[in-house]
């Protein structure tokens, strides 16, 4: 950035309420560092995924897509990537609706130990996932739960409810609550004035919230490798099993398309996120 443009672009600040580019370029770096971190190793697992070698190695010495045909051709991988998109289908169905409540229930609340309740329903993210599993096995052992369809689903229903609770309860805090009240004065029930008025306002922190759950499911492995098993066993249990006995290069296949799972579902919710203009808006501009 050495023309004027780019010497204008280092002394504006960042927002109106932020210090200018040029005095944060040691933060600029910083981020850029993490961010390497964080996707370079990501990035080196998909072209290993697409080696014909026997084994993991980067970079590939032959190009081949083996490692995807021996995943799509083996019944044990496809059944446990079938009963993680069960799982995660279901725990959406299930953490999406009841973190959505608990959020608004908790926010509208005027209760004295609404603050507690919700540290409460919170905890799931602060206790370490191990000893949750751990809790969670030897309650599903009472239940008979464990390898089961329904145990899997609920605990990773403990797992989402949280993070759609926070989430949802940011989209509340961005929403002008006067407007449920203007429909519930005009006779509207709390329920109704809820699904016609805020729902709609909160939609993108709820969908937000469900790609979270959904994805809160299908990776997670600690749970699972606790109470999931047999003809219920996921992917990802399924995954570490393998790094465990033997170094499979099916499982950098199965990351890739991990990867672009995630990819995809983070880009569709950022742009059914975006703000639409209006017809109106769209032929005053022109």
């Amino acid at each position: 950035m050495t023309g004027p443009g780019g010497l204008r672009w280092l002394d504006s600040p960042a927002s109106d309420t932020q210090i200018p580019h040029a005095r944060g370029v040691w933060l600029y770096a910083i981020a850029a560092l993490v961010l390497a971190f964080l996707v370079v190793p990501t990035l080196i697992v998909i072209p290993m995924s697409f080696s014909g070698s026997q084994y993991l190695e980067f970079p590939p010495r032959v190009w081949s897509l083996r490692w995807y045909a021996n995943f799509f051709g083996s019944n044990a991988w496809m059944q446990a990537a079938a009963t993680s998109f069960k799982a995660a289908f279901l725990t959406v169905l299930v953490a999406t609706p009841l973190g959505t409540l608990a959020a608004y229930g908790l926010f509208v609340s005027r209760m004295r130990g609404a603050a507690a309740v919700r540290t409460l329903l919170i905890t799931p993210l602060i206790v370490p996932v191990i000893l949750a599993g751990v809790a969670i096995f030897y309650v599903y052992v009472k239940l008979k739960l464990v390898n089961s369809l329904a145990g899997l689903v609920l605990a990773h229903s403990v797992l989402a409810i949280p993070l759609v609770m926070m989430v949802v309860t940011s989209g509340l805090k961005s929403f002008d609550m006067s407007q449920e009240m203007v429909a519930r004065s005009l006779g509207a029930s709390r329920p109704k004035a809820f699904a016609l008025v805020t729902l709609p306002q909160i939609r993108f922190a709820v969908m937000t919230a469900a790609v979270l759950s959904f994805l809160t499911s299908f990776d997670e492995v600690i749970v699972a490798l606790f109470v999931s098993g047999g003809a219920n066993s996921t992917l990802t249990r399924n995954m570490f099993n393998a790094l465990r006995d033997q170094i499979d290069p099916t499982i950098a296949a199965i990351s890739t398309m991990m990867v672009l799972l995630t990819s995809v579902l983070l880009v569709a919710l950022q742009w059914l996120g975006r703000p639409r203009s209006k017809p109106r808006e769209a032929a005053a501009g022109e």
